[in-house]
């Protein structure tokens, strides 16, 4: 009996750390770029003790004028996980509760989809309460110029997928 309660214990941490992964595995390959650039960032800020993990999307969309080109933008969540920074095997990572969503923003171009260094990608990430209307309009405004320096539409005009 106590095997079959420690086996049903283990599978529901499989399940779970499984699912804090899941929805990343779901990315295009496009947008994972922009999450690994974030959670690098991140992971760079001393004060950061915990290992994040990409929790979901709010908004995506890419524009492809041609060329091989496009440009991306990303607005998601990363979530705490009970592992420590500096975790490389994330997939025992379960999520934390009780702390609260950093919320980001990326964009950036690719070319034949790899990311390029002009311009500069932008990632602006912070807590989610900390959060004003002020970085939101910020970011949209800082991500269409990135767009429009190189001649393309706005990345927010385009209709992207969900």
């Amino acid at each position: 009996m106590a095997a079959f309660w420690l086996l049903l214990v283990c599978s529901g941490a499989l399940f779970f750390s499984s699912k804090a992964q899941g929805a990343y595995e779901k990315l295009p390959e496009n947008y994972k770029k922009g999450v690994d650039l974030a959670l690098k960032k991140l992971d760079s800020h001393a004060g950061v003790q915990h290992h994040f993990l990409f929790f979901r999307s709010v908004t995506k969309s890419d524009i492809e004028p041609g060329f091989d080109v496009a440009y991306v933008y990303h607005h998601f969540y990363l979530k705490a996980t009970k592992c420590q920074k500096g975790t490389v095997d994330s997939t025992a990572c379960q999520f934390r509760n009780d702390r609260p969503l950093i919320d980001c923003t990326v964009c950036y171009k690719t070319f034949r989809e790899e990311m390029e260094q002009e311009p500069i990608p932008y990632v602006h990430c912070v807590h989610k309460p900390a959060l004003t209307e002020e970085m939101k309009t910020a970011r949209v405004n800082h991500c269409n110029t990135l767009a429009y320096s190189s001649g393309a539409p706005t990345l927010l005009a385009s209709t992207g997928t969900e």
